[in-house]
């Protein structure tokens, strides 16, 4: 994120842009800040950590805790960990020769966005990106390569939702068998009246601590995008 927001400023400084006025300066930096945003959403691991860890804090039921911040913290170092190979090809290949005038602004984005690209088709089903090539009216992809990125975008997002998904499902699974047999414990003990949640949480969280979950959660996390 630093070194995006230096070649923002970078681009600002350049004499091209010197006889823009501030406040058309401040608008195209806030701006440029702002799709930096949405590229590390839509574009890189944070799609689906974000929502695998949190159907991890829906099945402990433990309401807010971890709090939102943890999770959204957590999410993103586990994007940096999981994006490494790829910011450390855009830094080498794209960033450093740009900085060093070795490239052109439009060759440093040609490449780091081949970078990106190449990430995400390794994620994206073949079949998402024929449906967004299909609506897009586009018959001219020969190889994965060729994939627009007004198709390989908003396909490689729906992918990732998929996937968090299915994953989700999978965690939620011995969660509910708890909830499932205390509520048939309670009920075979008369104790209709007791909220199954108060006696199943606890036996929730300590499963989670056995199995040190946290562990394992990270690593599915990690090797799914392997």
């Amino acid at each position: 994120m630093m070194e995006g927001a230096e070649t923002i400023q970078r681009v600002l400084e350049s004499e091209g842009m010197q006889e823009l006025s501030p406040q058309l300066k401040v608008a195209l930096f806030l701006g440029g800040m702002a799709f930096i945003s949405s590229a590390l959403v839509t574009m890189t691991a944070f799609t689906r950590i974000v929502i695998v860890l949190s159907f991890v804090r829906r099945a402990l039921a433990t309401q807010e805790i971890p709090p939102t911040q943890v999770i959204i913290g957590l999410s993103m170092f586990l994007t940096f960990f999981v994006m490494g190979p790829t910011i450390s090809t855009i830094e080498k290949d794209a960033l450093a020769p740009y900085m060093e005038d070795s490239i052109t602004g439009v060759e440093a984005v040609d490449i780091a966005s081949s970078a990106l690209q190449d990430f995400m088709l390794r994620q994206t089903r073949k079949r998402d990106i024929a449906l967004f090539a299909g609506m897009a009216k586009i018959t001219s992809i020969s190889t994965p390569q060729d994939t627009p990125m007004r198709v390989l975008i908003p396909a490689y997002v729906i992918s990732e939702l998929k996937t968090a998904f299915i994953m989700g499902f999978c965690i939620y699974i011995p969660f509910i068998l708890i909830d499932l047999v205390v509520s048939i414990i309670l009920m075979s003990l008369g104790m209709m009246m007791m909220p199954p949640m108060v006696i199943s949480t606890p036996f929730k969280l300590l499963l989670f601590v056995v199995v040190d979950g946290w562990v394992l959660i990270a690593q599915a996390l990690s090797m799914s995008f392997r």
